[in-house]
């Protein structure tokens, strides 16, 4: 299987270069590197895409985090394996990611609240992005059909 195109932030330098200032900012935030995986992949498994499922799944590894962890993601919500923050940032992802099957408010007061009493502002901040900057390379990825197998780092 091969992607239809190259992926089109790394074809715009301006793109490239703008995700790269995101990314940056995102590792300034002071979020977990482990958590913003987890995360990831959770966003990834929502919108079914597998380059970046393979590619959290991958750097999740790489850091030694187990795979009762990894492979309990998707069940999170029955999995004992989450703490607290990572239990509420797992719940905003969701929300967020799932905006089109909303028939309520995207992110209720209570989960924002929640989500507050585990995060500073500035964690808050990176955790937002890379919920939002997931979703879009798995937009970018669904449209050019980039196949599972790529890494980053």
């Amino acid at each position: 299987m091969q992607a239809r195109m190259k992926n089109p932030a790394y074809i715009l330098p301006g793109a490239a270069k703008g995700v790269g200032m995101l990314l940056q900012a995102i590792g300034e935030g002071g979020l977990p590197r482990e958590l913003a995986e987890i995360v990831g992949l959770r966003a990834s498994q929502i919108n079914g895409c597998s380059a970046c499922v393979h590619g959290h799944v991958h750097n999740l590894r790489k850091a030694g985090v187990s795979e009762e962890r990894i492979a309990s993601v998707s069940a999170w919500r029955e999995a004992p394996f989450y703490d607290d923050a990572e239990r509420a940032a797992l719940q905003l992802t969701e929300s967020v990611t799932r905006l089109a099957d909303r028939s309520h408010e995207c992110v209720p007061d209570a989960l924002w609240d929640e989500v507050a009493d585990h995060f500073d502002e500035k964690q808050l901040s990176a955790l937002i992005l890379v919920i939002s900057l997931t979703n879009l390379f798995n937009r970018l990825n669904a449209t050019i059909k980039e196949p599972a197998g790529i890494t980053w780092d």
